[in-house]
């Protein structure tokens, strides 16, 4: 009997090390492809030929058995001669693509991305830029911006193109740009600043909840979540909002002179229709359309930086994005500025 409980208990312990190695092993590995999974990838894709392609592939559609033939020889023959030119190399066209949420997240694959361009980029070569956002926060946008800065420090021709919405930070990252377009109901505008917060020390001090919170230094914290406002912090928040406000402007007067700062600042935003007039773009245009006029002249490349995530943070992202839509709905839906 005692040997069966001894076998017993060798064999529990056995299997206990057995699971703890196993545990440990699947540790490793998982951290190894969470690390595996950060690392990103620079993705460059040829447009010009893809539209090409696609332009060659409609033609021979459109033509009967004997067109088609026809076609094909002169295909030859054409391609035949862009051989021979084949030293006489086209000025690019890099385009990125930048769709923000309200972090400013998207700025680390735009920093790649931007920094591919740079190492690329030579002679005539420009950049269109395809912003998308509503906006954020400050700090976060003003590094987008700052991203864009670098090309034109680099002395390349930026354009971008707003062909839904580029409002508030979004627009701070646009006017960077020598040339904005914008399709004619995209929003543009919003030079504004705006924060809000919920104040509970009313709902705390009626079931007797005492928060405590000690800063060190006068204006560590001027507004908080749970504890009694004053008026004080209150007008110490509005003087940094306007700080903050005052540099927005200063900022878009900077790189767009031909505004009447006072007429746009006020926090609104336009149709591109309307941005027009005001000066807040330059030519209604889809980004489609400006493209396809560069396909023949430049060779049109657009650089993605792609990174490489797991299950879980894919899932998170997902879920995070579908959160904020929904409150970004709720706040058009109240006209409330974001």
């Amino acid at each position: 009997m005692d040997y069966f409980y001894g076998f017993l208990l060798f064999t529990a312990k056995s299997l206990i090390l057995i699971v703890a190695i196993g545990a440990l092993l699947a540790f490793v590995m998982t951290m190894a492809a969470r690390q595996k999974a950060r690392k990103g990838q620079l993705e460059l894709q040829d447009l010009s030929e893809e539209y090409q392609q696609t332009r060659e592939h409609l033609q021979l559609a459109l033509l009967n058995d004997d067109q088609a033939k026809a076609h094909n020889k002169q295909r030859k023959k054409q391609l035949k001669a862009a051989k021979k030119q084949a030293a006489e190399v086209k000025p690019r066209l890099f385009v990125i693509d930048f769709k923000g949420g309200m972090e400013a997240k998207e700025v680390a694959n735009l920093r790649e991305e931007v920094t591919a361009v740079l190492a690329l980029a030579e002679g005539q070569d420009q950049v269109l830029v395809r912003v998308e956002s509503g906006g954020g926060v400050v700090h976060g946008y003003g590094l987008c911006a700052s991203q864009l800065q670098r090309l034109r420090d680099h002395g390349l021709h930026l354009t971008v193109a707003i062909d839904k919405v580029a409002a508030s930070g979004g627009y701070m990252m646009a006017c960077v740009a020598q040339h904005i377009i914008a399709a004619p109901f995209a929003i543009v505008g919003s030079i504004g600043v705006v924060a809000q917060l919920p104040n509970f020390h009313r709902l705390l001090q009626k079931h007797d909840i005492d928060y405590e919170q000690h800063t060190a230094g006068q204006y560590k914290r001027t507004l908080t979540l749970f504890g009694e406002n004053d008026e004080q912090g209150r007008q110490k928040f509005r003087e940094e909002l306007e700080s903050v406000h005052q540099q927005f402007r200063q900022f878009v007067a900077k790189n767009r002179p031909r505004i009447e700062l006072d007429q746009v600042a006020t926090g609104e935003h336009w149709l591109a229709t309307e941005a027009l007039k005001l000066n807040l773009v330059d030519e209604l245009r889809t980004s489609d359309d400006y493209l396809v006029d560069h396909y023949e002249k430049k060779q049109v490349v657009k650089v993605h930086y792609k990174i490489h995530k797991g299950l879980g943070e894919r899932f998170g992202q997902q879920t995070a994005t579908v959160l904020e839509q929904a409150v970004i709905g709720v706040l058009q839906r109240l006209r409330l500025p974001f």
